[in-house]
């Protein structure tokens, strides 16, 4: 019998970063995107790395993204490997960009699924949290069944987009189509669990996932939000 795999240890530390450019900066972002994901992957300290497009996940389609945004997700050995990478390489370089920029620091909480084969989160231990949580989701489609899931996708980011609760969000992904996924930001953890498991569109989603099998790979994720600085689309969501 095959020695079972252990997950390894969540990383202490997620950063996600989102920048704005100007228009005139959009062809130097779209160069550096493929430059620096492996530059990024090779920064001291970094466990998992992801650079990554942003749109308004509203159809996870072409017509969502946002070439003036893009964003990094990091997951970091330790703190101070994160301290020391805000001085030089690729993150500090996106900042000096960037017309705008936001940070937000994260905790892992719980964690299920992979992200191109691994397990970024680890096992978190699991944790009790009264301040704002942050979820992160992430799917590779079956490339026969995409356009099932693109038609379920509208009324699930309508009901998001007004659950109470909801600090912001954002949709996130490797590439144009078929690797997407979403960030959000809410005021507590209840009211993320409300809107997983009470809003009639997303658990109707959910039911249908496992009957139809839209995702070849699928992660789900939730975090305690540590701080945060900058601001996205004017303000600071967390005040």
């Amino acid at each position: 019998m095959p020695t079972p795999t252990l997950s390894a240890p969540a990383p202490p530390l997620v950063t996600l970063h989102l920048w704005r450019v100007g228009a005139g900066r959009v062809p130097w972002a779209l160069a550096r995107m493929g430059v620096d994901r492996g530059r990024l992957r090779r920064t001291p300290g970094v466990r998992f790395a992801k650079m990554l497009g942003t749109g308004n996940g509203r159809t996870f389609t072409v017509r969502d993204s946002d070439p003036t945004r893009w964003a990094a997700l990091v997951c970091w050995a330790s703190s101070e490997a994160a301290e020391t990478a805000r001085a030089t390489g690729v993150l500090p370089e996106w900042q000096r960009v960037a017309t705008e920029s936001w940070r937000v620091d994260l905790r892992p909480l719980t964690s299920k699924g992979r992200w191109s084969g691994r397990e970024p989160f680890g096992a978190p231990e699991p944790l009790r949290t009264d301040g704002p949580v942050a979820a992160v989701t992430r799917a590779r489609l079956t490339v026969t069944k995409a356009a099932g899931f693109w038609r379920a996708v509208p009324p699930v980011s309508a009901d998001l987009h007004r659950s109470p609760g909801l600090l912001a969000a954002v949709g996130i992904g490797e590439a144009p189509l078929g690797l997407q996924g979403t960030f959000s930001l809410w005021d507590s953890a209840q009211s993320l669990r409300d809107f997983a498991h009470r809003g009639a569109a997303h658990t109707e989603v959910i039911r249908r996932t496992s009957e139809q099998g839209w995702y070849a790979e699928e992660l789900f994720a939730r975090f305690a939000v540590l701080s945060s600085e900058g601001t996205l689309d004017g303000r600071d969501p967390l005040g």
